[in-house]
């Protein structure tokens, strides 16, 4: 039997979520979706992070990195590019 290094390893885009809680109005305003997400650059960025004044939670994210931390968090050795 080979011994690897590795059980899982997960090649894919690394996604940063940003999550907060704001009243519909700045929903509407921004024309953002309820339920979606939006890949944006660095500038709609900066404009949102000034809307919500910093009050949010900033975790990594994307399919493959939050397939790779299940497979961590069931014990299982991950890697990710």
């Amino acid at each position: 039997m080979t011994n690897h290094r590795f059980d899982v390893l997960g090649l894919g885009n690394a996604i940063v979520d940003v999550l907060a809680q704001v009243d519909e109005s700045l929903i509407e305003e921004l024309a953002l979706v309820k339920g979606t997400m939006a890949l944006i650059d660095a500038e709609r960025a900066e404009a949102l992070t000034q809307k919500i004044d910093g009050k949010a939670l900033v975790r990594s994210g994307g399919s493959a990195g939050n397939t790779m931390a299940g497979v961590a968090s069931l014990g299982g050795k991950a890697a990710f590019i």
